[in-house]
């Protein structure tokens, strides 16, 4: 008996690539103008690894900067993106809210475990009101191990809940699942990977159909 869907955000409630080529691209003309980037917005290598730790991310992106720049990189990143989820340019995926009242309807709660910062999550959930069905919203900034696996057993720990799935669109989602004995729900959505999807116990094409999953593991 299921007693809680733990959800990612990126990738797989909120459409990150709306925003996600617009801010990046916002900021590595910022860097232009600071005459510390002189190439065109390396999007693609950022697509390869979506879904890790911002501080990983920057460590990738701009191997020869200094910490320092990575991290005003970092907050000027964090800036764009929050700007463009308020000005309307992002979007949640096809039928966020309606799997959300069914989940609800059915005595599941739902919580939110993501790669995010703790800012950029709660400016989405405010957006969209998500959290009308989200009892609470966990960022991997709460964990010191930046682990994903950790981040869900720390929900589970706080709500005392022994059954749950995880639902994902990368192998950091499905092995957060794995660790903690849970089913492993992969979305194969945008910035999935289809090797990475091979390791999950299920795989869904949108998330109404977990409307379909649900029922049988409520049994």
């Amino acid at each position: 008996m299921l007693q809680a869907l733990i959800f990612d955000m990126d990738g797989t409630l909120f459409q990150t690539d709306k925003i996600l080529e617009l801010s990046l691209d916002d900021t590595f003309d910022h860097l232009r103008s600071l005459q510390l980037w002189d190439t065109v917005t390396p999007i693609e290598k950022y697509r390869e690894i979506m879904g890790v730790p911002l501080p990983k991310v920057w460590e990738a992106l701009l191997p020869e900067h200094s910490i320092e720049i990575r991290e005003q990189t970092d907050a000027y990143f964090l800036d764009r993106l929050i700007e463009n989820i308020k000005s309307g340019k992002g979007a949640l995926y096809p039928n966020v809210k309606e799997i959300f009242t069914y989940i609800k309807e059915n005595n599941c709660s739902i919580y939110i475990a993501s790669n995010g910062l703790k800012e950029y999550l709660r400016v989405i959930v405010t957006y969209y009101a998500l959290d009308k069905w989200v009892t609470e919203t966990f960022s991997i900034e709460q964990i010191q191990s930046l682990n994903k696996g950790d981040l869900v057993k720390s929900i589970m720990n706080k709500y005392d809940i022994k059954e749950a799935a995880v639902v994902g669109d990368r192998l950091s989602d499905i092995n957060a699942a794995k660790d903690n004995g849970l089913l492993a729900i992969g979305c194969n959505f945008d910035f999935a990977q289809e090797d990475e999807l091979a390791q999950a116990d299920v795989v869904i094409d949108d998330l109404m159909e977990l409307k379909g999953i649900l029922p049988a593991v409520q049994r």
